[in-house]
């Protein structure tokens, strides 16, 4: 389903809008607030409330792994080094050849 670019309203940082509970209780998040908060499926979420408010969190992993393009993607906030990047290679490949050869074994 999509929603008219004037459907979302911000209001100071704050972005409201309207979603309904299926028979289930499911909520689907509108693909532009999934996509702005990087949610893909099978993100987990944290759920507060606070009187009649319902807040989502998602729960970021330690490590912001993401798979972008159908890459997965490691985002540290600091580039590698040539040589961090080499070494992980080799290591990469080094044991992604001990699996093969053991699996012809």
């Amino acid at each position: 389903m999509l929603f008219p670019k004037w459907y979302m309203a911000l209001y100071k940082g704050i972005v409201r809008d309207k979603v309904t509970l299926d028979r289930a209780g499911r909520v689907v998040l509108p693909k532009n607030l999934r996509d702005e908060l990087r949610l893909s499926p099978g993100d987990t979420l944290d759920i507060a409330v606070a009187g009649d408010q319902l807040t989502l969190r998602p729960r970021r992993a330690g490590t912001p792994l993401r798979k972008e393009r159908g890459v997965w993607v490691l985002r540290t906030g600091e580039p590698l080094t040539a040589g961090e990047t080499e070494e992980t290679l080799r290591h990469i490949r080094a044991q992604r050849q001990r699996r093969n050869v053991g699996d012809r074994e």
